[in-house]
């Protein structure tokens, strides 16, 4: 047999012997699913154990964890070190199941689905706690960061329903907001709001205190003639956030020349200086915040991104695909490859590579910073605080 290309910086249609090992192994137990490929700039893991594409996947529990759901009505538990299923949910949704998320503080998940349930499961013995119904399909979920709400989109209402985490009580309805399908419905880490983003290319804030919405954000360009979704930007997309009047007055900032399908998700790491991004064209992007320019691309999955998830500490990163699998990538020295520091260095606007004192690993920063004060990685200086002294911010 031919040999096999799996470098993850390439992207090759599999052959029909490549997909008949694929299914000999995940009928196996996944073989050597638990170890890093490093054929590649980045290595990866491959997770297989859904029969159909996989909508979701989420690094939890200290990122030793990865939840992932699937069109196969199934979601599973994964251990990071050796890429087995912990747990596999299953026998309650009967349909695709659009969207998990893990409930803080708890031992528990919360699946969503097309058969216009949301079920809260144990997730030590998989038995389900509690069922919600609706006269939706259900599309996205999320928990607010206590644990204490749950929140989910149905269509054809676009409307979300706020949710009691602990007794899968309807709270709130909130309706009339959107004339199209909430793609997505996220908590802000304070748990005050929920944002939505929509088919009618619109982003809307709803203030859980004040029970209205706050803002909306609108991204219909004067040349279309029809709305589109927000995450169907061909080739762009934009990273949102509610920041004041700059925001209000000027919009959001458009990252450009990265992918050349619809944008099916994103992410931002912890410390809000990489964005990951998932497409229709089969890539995972990411792009360095400071610069605004895109570091790298992953390439690998043989059909759609679906969804992305980045760790807490920005080492490992998941995405799942239509094409049934769940990767795992290992970014954690990225900056190291030649192509990487270069992109920054070159493309980004005010940005520049430095040596970490400490660990000795390349980090960038911004020009407006001085070197000799800055000589730690952000990991470096989070072990010791009070080493490092921001400089005040240049005189305008």
């Amino acid at each position: 047999m031919a040999s096999k290309n799996t470098d993850p910086l390439s992207v090759e249609e599999p052959s029909a012997e490549e997909d008949e090992e694929q299914d000999r192994t995940k009928e196996e137990g996944n073989g050597d699913a638990g170890e890093w490929n490093y054929e590649g700039q980045i290595p990866v893991k491959v997770l297989r154990g859904h029969s159909d594409a996989v909508t979701a996947a989420q690094l939890c529990f200290s990122d030793s964890r990865v939840l992932s759901c699937s069109s196969d009505r199934t979601a599973i538990l994964w251990d990071v070190e050796n890429c087995r299923p912990l747990r596999v949910f299953d026998g309650v949704h009967s349909k695709t199941i659009s969207e998990c998320t893990v409930i803080p503080n708890s031992n528990r998940m919360a699946t969503v689905s097309w058969d216009k349930k949301m079920v809260a499961w144990d997730l030590e013995t998989g038995q389900t706690l509690w069922r919600w119904r609706e006269a939706g399909l259900l599309t996205s979920c999320s928990c607010s960061s206590d644990g204490r709400l749950l929140v989910c989109a149905a269509d054809p209402q676009n409307a979300i329903y706020i949710i009691d985490a602990a007794s899968g009580h309807t709270l709130h309805r909130v309706s009339e907001q959107h004339r199209a399908t909430i793609t997505r419905c996220r908590f802000d880490p304070q748990s005050r709001r929920v944002a939505t983003v929509s088919a009618d290319r619109k982003i809307k804030l709803w203030d859980l205190l004040a029970q209205k919405t706050t803002m909306s954000i609108s991204r219909l360009l004067p040349h279309q003639q029809r709305p589109l979704p927000v995450y169907g930007i061909v080739g762009k997309f934009e990273a949102v956030g509610p920041a004041g009047g700059k925001f209000r007055s000027q919009g959001g900032t458009t990252l450009q020349r990265g992918h050349e399908g619809s944008v099916s998700s994103c992410n931002f790491s912890a410390d809000a200086n990489l964005l990951v991004s998932g497409s229709y064209d089969r890539t995972v992007a990411l792009w360095d915040m400071s610069s605004l320019c895109q570091t790298l691309i992953l390439k690998g999955h043989s059909d759609w991104v679906t969804h992305v998830s980045i760790a807490a500490d920005r080492k490992l990163l998941a995405s799942a695909s239509k094409d049934r699998t769940v990767r795992l990538w290992n970014i954690e020295n990225m900056e190291e490859i030649p192509e990487v520091m270069q992109k920054m260095q070159t493309e980004g606007t005010g940005t520049h590579i430095l040596k970490c004192e400490e660990c000795g690993k390349p980090f960038p920063v911004s020009r407006l910073q001085t070197s000799d004060l800055l000589t730690q990685c952000v990991f470096c200086r989070l072990k010791s605080p009070f080493r490092y002294r921001p400089q005040p911010p240049p005189l305008m």
